[in-house]
């Protein structure tokens, strides 16, 4: 099926559902072919995961697989197409991941789902993007707008899933009646506390999502999760103490500031360096953004990945964040670099070019990292 450009199409449900129905119906296994899904590991890919197994289920799609990336991986990072080429695999579908032209699996039907600035589709897939959008559809409330045209029957069931997508990637006001719906029906105090538990695994040292995962799959409502002992809920509440103790221990670091792009910018840049495993650093560019709510926080970890550095950035509205990072993509970045959306955006960089990068930001030896072995 040809690429779906999804960029400067306003996508809603009906589009959302349409094209997802024409991309399974371009399927030559039809309901025995084997779909896989990868996911990001956050509360608004995961959720969006699970919709999609349970639907396809539901409409007589037996085999299907799901799996959240794990630490430091992409969809198009050489060990995800080592492991998905062994799978054999009739359609593969990338939900909450971003969008690269970079080849995925070759002659593999492919449906990208996402919400994010996209950097380009691969010749064969099909995208279903809700950028430029306003409101901007989550991923995951892409995916329940996906299900409802194959198992409109599931709305209500499945409705909690879209609720912590929406609660995790835009928060309690999301301006979407999916929210206030799902509020009335499962509980908001339930659904906010689930929020804060599934997203809790990603950001912990081990990063490994599988668990929230496995809960979403199987669990009827976010009470029932809560409120029933398993190891998977044992696992996101050690992950969450693991997190906040990052957090405590991130809150005591300064900000470092610089005027260098202002005139260009419309806004000073601040950044905040952080030595943590856990992945703490979009938290903390969060957090310093009320502090600071006319200059761009870039949150630094060094401590996430040996030999690189890792930055999520946070601007005020207006400021076109995603289009500076990427205006000065720096030599030997990788695709790990400038991603996200118009105001929260980042990436991760060799510890070499980071230096440099942090220097053309004009930063000084403050955020400069020592190269190991040196």
């Amino acid at each position: 099926m040809p690429a779906m450009p999804g960029i400067s199409i306003t996508m809603d449900q009906a589009r959302a559902g349409t094209l997802f129905s024409h991309f399974l119906d371009s399927l030559p296994g039809g309901r025995e072919s084997r779909i896989h899904i990868i996911a990001d590991s956050d509360a608004d890919g995961l959720p969006g995961a699970a919709i999609l197994v349970r639907a396809l289920n539901h409409d007589g799609y037996e085999y299907v697989t799901a799996e959240p990336r794990r630490k430091f991986e992409s969809a198009w990072t050489p060990e995800v197409r080592e492991r998905l080429t062994k799978r054999h695999l009739d359609a593969l579908v990338v939900i909450d991941l971003g969008t690269r032209s970079t080849e995925l699996l070759a002659s593999v039907p492919t449906l990208l789902i996402d919400h994010h600035a996209p950097s380009g589709v691969p010749g064969y897939a099909t995208l279903i993007s809700s950028y430029g959008s306003e409101p901007t559809a989550t991923s995951g409330l892409l995916a329940y707008w996906c299900s409802l045209a194959l198992a409109p029957g599931l709305s209500d069931e499945l409705l909690w899933l879209a609720a912590i997508s929406l609660l995790s990637d835009l928060g309690d006001k999301a301006p979407f009646t999916e929210l206030a719906r799902a509020k009335s029906l499962f509980g908001a105090a339930a659904l906010k506390e689930l929020t804060a538990l599934i997203n809790a695994p990603r950001r912990s040292a081990a990063g490994d999502a599988a668990p929230a995962l496995n809960l979403l799959l199987t669990a009827q409502s976010p009470k029932q999760i809560l409120k029933t002992e398993s190891p998977e809920l044992a696992a996101l509440r050690k992950a969450k103490e693991e997190v906040a103790d990052a957090i405590t221990t991130a809150r005591r670091a300064r900000p470092y500031f610089t005027k260098a792009h202002r005139d260009e910018l419309g806004a000073d840049l601040a950044a905040i360096r952080v030595d943590s495993p856990c992945q703490v650093h979009p938290l903390v560019a969060q957090m310093w953004r009320g502090r600071l709510p006319k200059s761009v926080v870039f949150g630094v970890n060094t401590g996430f990945r040996p030999g690189f550095v890792h930055f999520s950035g946070r601007a005020p509205g207006g400021i076109q964040l995603l289009r500076f990072l990427r205006h000065r993509t720096p030599a030997g970045a990788d695709d790990s670099y400038g991603g996200g959306h118009d105001q929260a955006a980042g990436g991760a960089l060799r510890i070499p070019i980071w230096n440099k990068f942090a220097s053309d930001l004009g930063f000084g030896p403050e955020l400069q990292v020592e190269v190991e072995g040196k």
